[in-house]
């Protein structure tokens, strides 16, 4: 499959998030090391993983869910922290030790039944690049690789770890024009109180 012509900016603005294709999103795939975390790993002496994860990224999961685009993870790694963290927050669809991720958005697309074009895919590293190419929107923290950051359609303000999923569900939101449902009645806020534009264009 051919790739989308590169974008020619590395960083963009929630004024420069890619509303028309993220209209018809009904899923966002999400990497966890350089995107739920900050791809930092610790690990004890017997070799169990910690990660830290960002709340306000947990909070922008949950009210995506709220707006009705489900979330899944594809990694490819395997952490029991991964799994208790993906109840935590209600993410049904799981994919851990994937190394072929292309393989994995596939598998994903038969257990949630949508189209790798209705799913958004967030990524930091080459090896979410396959899968990326044929999902309908490709997004990226600001630190994820060089290479990432020119191929995709959006690159967040924030780090991975430190809010980009957060800002991607506000823009996903906004898109599906779920915001006054999902944030705007509950918190009384506005697009522009959080960085956006009134109305997505």
């Amino acid at each position: 499959m051919s790739r989308k012509r590169p974008t020619q900016t590395a960083q963009h603005s929630g004024f420069d998030f890619p509303f028309a294709d993220a209209r018809d999103i009904r899923m966002l795939i999400l990497d966890v090391d350089g995107v739920m975390t900050n791809g930092s790993i610790t690990m004890d002496q017997h070799g169990d993983e910690w990660k830290s994860f960002n709340v306000r990224d947990g909070h922008g999961i949950k009210m995506l869910q709220r707006a009705g685009i489900q979330v899944a993870i594809i990694t490819g790694r395997s952490s029991k922290v991964v799994a208790a963290r993906a109840r935590d927050l209600g993410i049904e669809f799981v994919i851990q030790g994937c190394l072929n991720k292309a393989e994995g958005l596939s598998a994903m697309e038969q257990h949630s039944g949508i189209a790798a074009a209705q799913c958004a895919m967030m990524g930091d590293d080459l090896l979410d690049l396959p899968p990326m190419y044929r999902c309908g929107l490709s997004l990226a923290p600001n630190d994820a690789h060089q290479a990432v950051r020119s191929y995709v359609d959006w690159v967040a303000d924030l780090p991975g770890g430190g809010g980009a999923i957060r800002q991607a569900a506000e823009g996903l939101i906004l898109a599906a024009g779920a915001w006054q449902r999902v944030i705007g009645s509950r918190y009384q806020v506005s697009p522009p109180d959080c960085g956006w534009p009134e109305q997505p264009v």
